[in-house]
């Protein structure tokens, strides 16, 4: 019989791979098999993703980068794919901001501006001239719930993954004749170790209390897991979504429709 969700010989960039939902999405990826490339400003825990995918008999890579330098985003796709036909992009990395628009500052707006949006066209327009060439690829962006309500005290990260969701439909429509096919996923609150280390940082001493209350305020009744998130990526990278392009998919606990 043949695998469902087979990714073997392609070729895969994941930003932000090596934390979070970005890790299990590499991990993911690769265990279907696919040779995941990391790309990642942290270097220890981009290293630590590789060194466990290799030890389950995975293929992957790490490359240091910022993904808001056009010129650097460009020379590492171009070392990828100077052999390689770039497959499948994940883009996962990006910063969050708590505020509104009061509390937000100008440098505030454009640090995140900087990773959240133009990380995201630098990495597609990197590697968009390689898909139309071998006319196929696949094309992931990280929105989020806050691409479709209103959170509060997010006016600045809301922006920038409104951004997020729009581009992801102008590259949809505009690349669709080319055989790209490019979506974009929106969680909620997904349990990561970002989330650990936000409640003990800010709420000492009270980590289960906050935990549970947070996890409540999904309609489900719990947080998500980078897992589930992954799975979808999956999903939306494999074959099986050859009909999908130009959507974006809530993996939210029912947030968006049962409480926005």
């Amino acid at each position: 019989m043949t695998s469902v969700f087979d990714l073997s010989n392609k070729i895969a960039l994941v930003t932000g791979g090596g934390s979070g939902i970005g890790k299990a999405i590499s991990s993911k990826l690769a265990a279907h098999g696919a040779e995941v490339h990391i790309l990642d400003f942290n270097v220890e825990g981009a290293q630590q993703t590789v060194n466990e995918i290799v030890a389950e008999k995975g293929k992957a890579h790490y490359h240091q980068c910022d993904v808001s330098n056009q010129q650097g985003i460009k020379d590492i796709v171009d070392g990828i794919g100077a052999e390689n036909a770039i497959d499948i992009l994940i883009n996962n990395a990006g910063i969050a901001h708590i505020g509104n628009i009061e509390n937000t500052s100008e440098g505030d707006m454009d640090k995140l501006f900087e990773v959240n949006i133009k990380g995201v066209y630098n990495c597609m327009l990197a590697c968009i001239g390689k898909m139309k060439e071998k006319q196929s690829g696949v094309i992931i962006n990280m929105a989020s719930i806050g691409s479709h309500i209103g959170l509060t005290d997010r006016f600045a990260y809301s922006m920038t993954k409104g951004a997020v969701l729009t581009m992801t439909y102008s590259v949809a429509q505009d690349y669709i004749e080319d055989g790209i096919r490019c979506n974009s996923i929106s969680p909620a609150r997904i349990h990561t170790p970002f989330v650990d280390g936000f409640i003990s940082k800010n709420y000492p001493g009270k980590e289960k209390e906050i935990f549970d209350k947070l996890s409540k305020t999904q309609p489900i009744g719990r947080m998500g897991k980078p897992e589930e998130v992954a799975n979808l990526a999956l999903y939306l990278c494999s074959d099986e979504a050859s009909f999908i392009t130009g959507t974006d998919f809530p993996i939210d606990g029912g947030f968006i429709k049962l409480k926005g």
